[in-house]
């Protein structure tokens, strides 16, 4: 098969599908991934055939930490390229695998006659059970998430389907009314996050599948820096917590971190921090238990030796501290980070997530901050322990890569029938 696969976001986003394009290459398929400009470097290193999209401003977004209207307005600026990009690759593939995000992705593979299955790193289905995870308010009454619902829909159709539909009309296709409601109808929906961590809602009038989140552990790294943090975790007992906002930003993010380790110093507790994208905690230099880690290494090789994860709540980050089995905290940014704080808080691997801007305020004297009261209660509760624990044994046992692969490959024996029936024709 040739296989187009296209996505965009982070690296929670990118790692997976940069793993999925290894894969069905070394299966035999002939493979061509479009990636951010600024995952180019990864892309080379992994060995895959890709291509650069035109718009990639990903890291400009992530740095101002956008609210939903400015990423939508991102999103309608994306648009027009995916048309102009899109096209001319998807005509010499066979099928098209695509992120959620690539909102013309569905009226180009209508153009194109091919198949499409589309992604999602989380439950972006319209549902009556499950709030929207693009949008700030996971523990929404039931009561409320159709109007929430009907809120993201409209912003969204207010951006971005004037677009769709004049390049629909000038490639004759019909006229949609509504973005969110067509993607998934027009599509072969496949969640690629844990059943066991993330939620499903039975009554979706959709075709989905879910098969687990795709790890990406094959990444190159530097082998001296992982020696590094893993000799600082292991050089005592102590209980060692690991800290990262990944690609986020946040105008807090470094007085967040000195909370963090002030709590930590108090408590005889070690500390990591993953600098991320934005060099987070950088200003915290040569500290006894303190642990900078300024490298990308795959979280696998390091989660696993530590007592406990407070991270952002990205979907990767999210599903590797589950994988590991260890207790979880979420600081929400934005997007689904709120949603997988949420999950944490319902499946009893954490306390609930705590807000940035209101824990780095000063504590009052003599009493514990909010932040610290949690980090106590997430590293010593043995009900988060055992239940991480025993949430890691199921992930572990999912295969994420296998059943995407062997999701996309189920369409080879209807592309050969397709073919044959053209030929007769």
């Amino acid at each position: 098969m040739n296989i187009f696969l296209a996505n965009r976001g982070s690296q929670g986003d990118i790692y997976p599908y940069l793993r999925l394009a290894q894969e069905l290459t070394v299966r035999g398929h002939f493979v061509t991934i479009s990636v951010p400009r600024i995952f180019e470097k990864q892309a080379k290193e992994a060995g895959v055939n890709y291509v650069l999209q035109a718009m990639d401003d990903i890291a400009g977004m992530m740095a101002e930490t956008p609210d939903i209207k400015a990423l939508l307005k991102w999103l309608h600026r994306v648009v027009e390229d995916q048309f102009d990009e899109y096209i001319p690759l998807l005509e010499k593939h066979d099928i098209l695998v695509c992120g959620n995000t690539e909102f013309s992705a569905g009226s180009i593979a209508e153009y194109c006659k091919k198949p499409i299955i589309r992604t999602a790193f989380g439950p972006f289905l319209p549902s009556k059970t499950i709030s929207p995870p693009a949008m700030p308010f996971p523990a929404a009454k039931k009561i409320f998430i159709p109007l929430l619902w009907a809120m993201l829909n409209n912003g969204l159709n207010m951006m971005i389907l004037r677009t769709l539909n004049r390049r629909r009309k000038a490639l004759d296709l019909k006229m949609i009314r509504s973005q969110t409601s067509h993607a998934p109808k027009t599509a072969d929906n496949f969640l690629m996050y844990s059943k066991y961590l993330g939620s499903v809602d039975k009554e979706w009038p959709y075709k989905w599948n879910i098969g687990g989140y795709v790890f990406n552990d094959s990444f190159p790294y530097e082998e001296q820096a992982l020696k590094d943090v893993s000799a600082f975790i292991k050089k005592d007992e102590r209980p060692t917590i690991f800290f990262t906002l990944g690609s986020c930003n946040a105008e807090e993010r470094d007085r967040f971190a000195e909370r963090l380790f002030d709590i930590c110093c108090r408590h005889n507790f070690k500390l990591v921090v993953g600098c991320g994208w934005w060099k987070v905690g950088t200003h915290l230099h040569n500290k006894e238990n303190l642990c900078l880690l300024d490298k990308a290494i795959p979280h696998w090789f390091i989660f696993p030796s530590c007592d406990a994860i407070i991270h952002h709540g990205g979907v990767g980050t999210t599903h590797s501290a589950a994988r590991a089995g260890k207790p979880q905290m979420v600081v929400p940014l934005l997007l689904d980070q709120f949603y997988w704080g949420q999950r944490v808080k319902e499946l009893g691997i954490g306390p609930g997530s705590v807000k940035m801007k209101t824990s780095t305020k000063p504590a009052k004297a003599d009493k514990a901050s909010p932040l610290e009261e949690k980090v106590l209660d997430l590293v010593n509760n043995p009900v988060y322990k055992e239940n991480a624990a025993r949430l890691g044994e199921q992930i572990r046992s999912e295969k994420g890569l296998e059943e995407i692969c062997k999701h996309i490959e189920s369409y080879a024996s209807s592309l050969v029938s397709n073919s044959e029936l053209a030929v007769n024709q």
